[in-house]
């Protein structure tokens, strides 16, 4: 401090004293977001009186995303889903009936309860909003496993946060945006929009692979343990694209299950259907692994392509399992 210098160099002069004075008082008014703590409200972790606005060692917290270019495209992916469920259903849900107008209210407050729980952004809540709508119109209780999905996911997202934080690993404050939101429930909202009489289970099956996926990264990433690279079974660090845990394996099929079961528990599905969800599922969250660490890490693919591409690998699994599947009942 310039103290340490004056006394070193003798009297102060009157202009040293002066600045010594402001330099002092700057220090002591200045507040300092190391040693301070502060009370903020962050949707992922609620508030915490008691947090630094710095985890340990200065890392920054992670910036809210921006707008991208991969948002409007998946708004566009929303909107193009809606046209087509409007052309091929419209006359079964006819504009401003009570079915229509129950889907609508329904899909409003789901899309404003999941950005104030900061589950999703503006552009995630539009676009969930799209799928809400087409699920809720369709059955209800396809809606009602698309809530288990969010409740789910959001859970999961939540729990160690803070080691999420200092792996670098968690999700940015703001929610899930658009992107990310058709990556993981697009495919489900085209099954629901396009399939005929074998839809409930090809729709849950994406549905049960989104929860599973995003369980299995989030909890293996809060409690990691011994991670392996699915590929070559040798150790990696915890979040490493392609590496699986004992414990994000066993949240892959609680979230996977979990899905199964309200969709039992609600009459969507018969209880014989509930294997095929899990297994179809389950096998979508290793096909996310393996295109993790195939192409993942190297640059080829996203994160959002590799969950496109897993659900869609989870509603081919559910159609292979489910014997009595005619594929061209799915169109008709």
């Amino acid at each position: 401090m310039q103290i340490a210098k004056a006394a070193a160099s003798g009297p102060p002069s009157h202009d040293s004293v002066s600045s010594i004075s402001d330099t002092v008082d700057l220090e002591i008014l200045r507040p300092s977001c190391q040693q301070q703590p502060f009370l903020l409200y962050d949707a992922l972790r609620g508030f915490d009186a008691a947090s630094p606005a710095r985890p340990p060692g200065g890392t920054a917290l992670p910036k809210p995303r921006s707008f991208r270019i991969s948002d409007l495209l998946a708004l566009g992916f929303a909107a193009a889903i809606l046209a087509v469920f409007a052309s091929l259903h419209h006359s079964e849900f006819p504009p401003g009936g009570h079915r229509f107008l129950t889907a609508l209210a329904i899909t409003a407050g789901f899309a404003v309860l999941a950005w104030f729980a900061g589950g999703v952004n503006l552009t995630g809540a539009l676009a969930g909003s799209a799928v809400a709508f087409i699920m809720a119109v369709r059955d209800l209780r396809m809606f009602l496993a698309l809530l288990v999905v969010f409740a789910v996911t959001l859970v999961a997202t939540r729990v160690g946060y803070a080691r999420k934080q200092q792996l670098r690993t968690a999700e940015p404050p703001g929610g899930r945006t658009a992107s990310q939101a058709m990556a993981n429930l697009g495919i489900a909202a085209l099954v629901v929009a396009v399939a005929g009489k074998a839809w409930p289970v090809l729709a849950l099956a994406a549905l049960a692979e989104a929860a599973g996926d995003t369980s299995s990264s989030e909890i293996g990433m809060a409690f990691p343990g011994k991670t392996l690279m699915i590929t070559t079974l040798k150790s990696v660090p915890a979040g490493t694209d392609g590496g699986m845990s004992l414990f994000g394996t066993i949240a892959a099929l609680l979230g996977a299950a979990s899905v199964a079961i309200a969709a039992v528990a609600t009459g969507l599905v018969p209880a014989n259907q509930i294997t095929i969800i899990i297994l179809a599922g389950f096998f979508g969250t290793v096909i996310d692994s393996l295109l993790g660490a195939i192409f993942e890490r190297r640059g080829w693919l996203d994160n959002d392509l590799v969950n496109l591409l897993s659900t869609a690998a989870a509603v081919g699994m559910a159609w292979g399992l489910g014997s009595s599947f005619d594929f061209a009942s799915l169109l008709k």
